[in-house]
């Protein structure tokens, strides 16, 4: 008995191991790509982490092999858009917001998807509880420690892109398996991209950047995903979303650790907030039962 008890305890151990260090990774990612602001700015390390994570996502997942049909194609499109744009508005949102609170506002948009699958009471006291740490994060007043409103504001249409991103996610990689995200990436690239290439001009030819950008590529995109794709289909998908809620407590961490940025008592407690209604809304929430259509 005790064999088996610890054999399935280390089955579950990996992968929560892997995942946290993916999180890890995509926290230390977004970290370097805000210290190259000040040479590509946030548009420029948009394009260099699509262009170079997309060609790595193509090496690994091979989708030249997908074959697409016609009724297949609109979700991964939209899945392509809101993947591309959720990047490009959270990277904005990093030029005047600290990283630990940009997640936070970006954590919303999951977190309002699994909200509006349930209508229970106790989803409600989530939904306060959610909606609490945003009105201490965002924007009050013109105090020292107030948040940039246009930075706040696309952190939380970061969030909306992710919302959306999960929702066409789900379709496409349904349709089409685990090369969507490369497919998805490309499409994101091909929008985004030439948008910072406008934006920042000839920096983007600097090749002593390269080395970093690969770097910004690899922690944000290639390492995290393929991580998850080895985790995800050992670990139920509670500990999954569980283990996902610490996300802006990693991103503050790194944020601290790499930037030297540092919250008040109050911002704090506004993060945790949002940590503990997502993971209560992952522990708590049910799915509203499917409505068979009659034959």
């Amino acid at each position: 008995m005790s064999s088996s008890v610890s054999a399935k305890a280390s089955s579950i151990l990996l992968p929560v191991c892997l995942l946290l260090v993916a999180m890890v990774s995509i926290q230390s990612g977004a970290s370097l790509a805000k210290s190259l602001f000040p040479l590509v700015g946030a548009e420029g390390i948009t394009t260099l982490r699509l262009c170079i994570g997309t060609l790595i996502l193509f090496i690994i997942f091979r989708p030249w092999r997908m074959r697409f049909s016609a009724g297949t194609r609109l979700p991964l499109l939209v899945y392509g858009l809101a993947l591309g744009a959720m990047n490009y508005l959270f990277y904005l949102s990093l030029r005047t917001v600290p990283l630990g609170i940009a997640v936070a506002l970006e954590f919303t948009g999951p977190l309002a998807v699994a909200m509006f699958s349930s209508r229970r009471a106790i989803d409600f006291v989530w939904v306060a509880l959610a909606i609490t740490g945003l009105v201490f994060l965002l924007p009050l007043g013109d105090g020292v420690n107030s948040i940039d409103p246009l930075g706040a504001a696309c952190a939380l249409g970061a969030g909306a892109c992710w919302a959306v991103y999960i929702i066409f996610g789900q379709k496409a990689g349904g349709d089409h398996g685990p090369g969507t995200v490369a497919v998805g990436s490309l499409i994101a690239t091909l929008v985004f991209a030439p948008i910072g290439a406008w934006h920042t001009g000839a920096a983007l030819l600097n090749v002593d950047i390269l080395p970093l950008a690969l770097g910004v590529a690899i922690l944000s995109t290639a390492l995290p995903y393929s991580l998850e794709i080895i985790a995800l289909p050992k670990i139920p998908a509670r500990t999954f979303g569980t283990l996902m809620s610490l996300e802006p407590a990693m991103a503050a961490f790194s944020g601290m650790i790499f930037l030297g940025e540092h919250l008040t008592q109050v911002q704090w407690l506004a993060l945790s907030a949002i940590i503990i209604a997502s993971m209560g809304a992952t522990l708590t929430i049910r799915p509203k039962p499917r409505i068979e259509s009659l034959p």
